[in-house]
């Protein structure tokens, strides 16, 4: 359900917008929305896991918050991000 050291360092290569960047709106939502890809598909298998659905939820809300703050403070980028990253909106 988590994703790999290895698959964030790469999460944050791509997405990074400048050096040592790990902390930047693009970078947490591409965090996110890997974590949220491989929790749904765990959700598919074990149903009635609620504790991990109330993780998915709680997921999405911070990547929808963040994705609203990246809207608010810059639309080129935000455009950009949720191209690269295949969300609706």
């Amino acid at each position: 359900m988590s994703i790999t050291p290895e698959k964030k360092q790469e999460l944050v290569a791509e997405y990074a917008t400048g050096t040592n960047d790990t902390g930047s709106p693009e970078v947490q939502v591409a965090i996110l929305s890997e974590r949220i890809g491989n929790l749904t598909e765990h959700l598919k298998t074990h149903n009635h896991d609620f504790h991990s659905r109330r993780g998915l939820i709680m997921m999405v809300g911070k990547r929808r918050r963040l994705l609203d703050y990246l809207k608010r403070k810059n639309e080129d980028r935000y455009q950009k991000l949720i191209q690269s990253l295949g969300l609706r909106r």
